[in-house]
């Protein structure tokens, strides 16, 4: 718990290149157009062929860069299962690419079920169910205006199609990929049903983005769900996750480097968020929407880039705060919840 995180590897793997981080255990990166400009994909040998850990967006570049891992560190192998951790968009964007090619897609029920809604969920403008949403979040005028007359961000422009049919993995099942046991454990808050895996036979986690070394998880409420309170789930995953967190595990997280000491980050990111949430409670002595929570936060100026992520993890704080029992909340003139501490 005290020795703090330690990192292996001090730099990634470079674009269209592979680093074996385990016997049989490929970590690769992908490129995304934005502010965490990658993602972190694996692969694991199965002798005959390879089962993938996520997938990266559905471009052009990212296409081509797989073209490269595919004809090279994977050595023209097949891609035999394509194991999705959860179903944002930068984890499934090419599982369907690769079911095309005869993959076998394994995830959660659930990260399914939104992969294929949000697919077929296409819009140009933002909807009034949207636009009611952002209100209610105390969204910066300006950046209203121009989000309402603009094309929003679609799933579909992202993921490629996605064939019917997947195997469903859940809390407590055991898969054998590349040579190892793995136990599925089940986290919640970044995304709904995240598929963890820990190996049996060595010290290797599969965490996706429930676990991340240098950043903390988005834990986001958007108009799909307006009063859901991922920050309660996410910590309660937490907390049960600590239970099974070793100071060798190799935490083979979705962004960021691998690292060692999982317990530490562990205690970390639940007390991070707890102080969090304490600086928002002092600060809603007098009522605030979320769109003016974000000092106490965040504790740094947010950009127009971040701003949409960080709007939805500011009203999840306020929410959380809300369904504990420490905030009330009123509607503004506008629109907007206005929250306060109780």
């Amino acid at each position: 718990m005290t020795s703090g995180l330690h990192y292996p590897w001090p730099e990634p793997p470079a674009e269209g290149t592979a680093t074996e981080v385990a016997e049989g255990v490929l970590w690769m990166r992908l490129p995304l157009p934005m502010k965490l400009d990658h993602v972190n994909v694996y692969a694991l040998d199965d002798g005959d062929g390879w089962t993938l850990v996520d997938t990266g967006f559905s471009s052009n570049r990212s296409r081509a860069v797989w073209e490269r891992l595919l004809a090279g560190p994977l050595a023209g192998r097949p891609v035999q299962r394509v194991l999705v951790t959860h179903h944002h968009p930068d984890h499934v964007g090419l599982a369907g690419w690769f079911q095309e090619a005869g993959a076998e897609l394994v995830t959660t029920r659930t990260a399914w079920l939104y992969a294929r809604m949000l697919q077929l969920d296409a819009q140009d403008r933002p909807g009034d169910d949207q636009l009611d949403y952002w209100r209610r979040c105390g969204m910066a005028p300006e950046i209203f205006d121009k989000r309402a007359s603009e094309r929003p961000f679609n799933f579909a422009d992202c993921v490629w199609p996605m064939p019917l049919g997947f195997t469903r993995i859940r809390q407590g099942d055991t898969l054998r990929i590349g040579g190892r046991t793995w136990d599925v454990h089940i986290g919640n808050g970044h995304a709904p049903e995240h598929a963890t895996l820990w190996s049996r036979d060595d010290r290797l986690v599969l965490a996706g983005d429930q676990v991340l070394s240098t950043i903390s998880s988005n834990l986001g409420v958007f108009a799909s769900e307006p009063e859901a309170d991922p920050v309660g789930d996410w910590l309660e995953s937490c907390e049960r996750l600590s239970d099974l967190a070793r100071p060798d595990h190799l935490v083979l997280g979705g962004h960021k480097l691998p690292f060692t000491g999982l317990p530490f980050r562990m205690a970390q990111l639940i007390d991070n968020h707890h102080g969090a949430l304490t600086r928002l409670h002092a600060h809603l002595t007098e009522p605030k929407a979320a769109g003016e929570c974000f000092a106490p936060l965040f504790k740094r100026t947010i950009g127009e880039a971040e701003y949409g992520l960080a709007l939805v993890e500011a009203m999840a704080h306020c929410l959380h705060l809300w369904h504990e029992g420490r905030a009330t909340r009123s509607l503004r003139a506008d629109g907007a919840w206005l929250w306060q501490a109780a």
